[in-house]
């Protein structure tokens, strides 16, 4: 089972009509959508045929309720808390015309998971899990999500990350967040092109991912780079795959979740870097071409 860890919250995803009138009012399209990146990964290894699982916290509220419901009736084991301490986490998505997106993030019970929350049974079973940094920059949930980590890896489990935020990460620091993941044991990161540039000090494709392959010990770089698809060196070479064809960009939202996801079930199912990078380059464009990070999938139609 591949397990993610961290978020589950829901997208309140904005598209106005026009431009933004202060003290205004604007139409636009406002929909509720179940997000969260770390789970919408999960959902991911699940639609692409892999065994999936999630661990988190939500809070004891309808809300709460509504989404681990979602959760598996996408196929994924849920494992999740349940705290009073504050609501289930919800993010404001507003989407601009060309379809990228600004976040506005609460923190809301995703940032309450601990340690002693965590299902060790499952963590020892299982064969991989995910992290993405949304659970590392403040703590709680940080601890948590490395004590997952350990677990697994103790038990012989490998691990990806996704930076997720090249923001925080400004704002945090390099050296900082550096310090942050120093003792995670990656074998595969998942930078996008903004990530990657803050985590190398390029600009330049190539060289991010040679470097980023080198600063985290030899582990696999799958570098996100939207429509120009993705470049992933393992071992030292580099394999360049062009995007899949997208015929207008839509929402944004997701789109380097699915990446992941897909990634993760194709490559772990059978060591096939090349394939694992086109079925996720078609992942992610699947998801920018429509609206939301979970798009409904026609499962007679669609194959992942």
């Amino acid at each position: 089972m591949i397990i993610a860890v961290g978020d589950l919250v829901w997208d309140v995803l904005v598209q106005p009509d026009g431009v933004l009138q202060p003290g205004g009012d604007t139409t636009g399209r406002i929909e509720l959508a179940p997000g969260g990146s770390a789970a919408n990964v999960a959902v991911w290894v699940a639609r692409a045929g892999a065994s999936a699982g999630f661990i988190g916290s939500v809070g004891r509220d309808a809300l709460g309720d509504l989404i681990i419901a979602d959760l598996v009736a996408e196929g994924v084991a849920a494992h999740v808390s349940r705290t009073a301490e504050r609501g289930t986490g919800v993010i404001l998505a507003l989407i601009a015309a060309d379809g990228q997106r600004s976040m506005v993030t609460n923190q809301g019970a995703d940032f309450c998971l601990r340690p002693a929350d965590l299902p060790h049974a499952v963590l020892q079973q299982c064969r991989h899990v995910h992290l993405t940094a949304w659970s590392l920059f403040s703590d709680p949930p940080r601890s948590a999500a490395l004590a997952a980590a350990r677990l697994a890896r103790a038990a012989g489990a490998s691990i990806s990350f996704d930076p997720a935020s090249f923001q925080m990460i400004e704002h945090l620091g390099r050296a900082a967040f550096d310090q942050l993941i120093a003792d995670l044991p990656l074998d595969i990161v998942f930078p996008n092109r903004d990530e990657a540039r803050v985590l190398s000090g390029s600009d330049d494709p190539a060289t991010m991912a040679l470097r980023l392959h080198e600063q985290y010990r030899g582990a696999i770089i799958a570098l996100k780079l939207d429509a120009d698809g993705c470049m992933v060196v393992a071992d030292g070479q580099l394999r360049a795959t062009p995007a899949s064809p997208l015929a207008r960009a839509v929402d944004s939202t997701g789109a380097g979740d699915a990446f992941d996801g897909v990634f993760l079930a194709s490559y772990l199912a059978d060591g096939d870097l090349e394939r694992a990078a086109r079925r996720a380059n078609h992942a992610g464009a699947w998801v920018v071409a429509r609206d939301g990070a979970r798009p409904a999938v026609d499962r007679t139609r669609e194959q992942f």
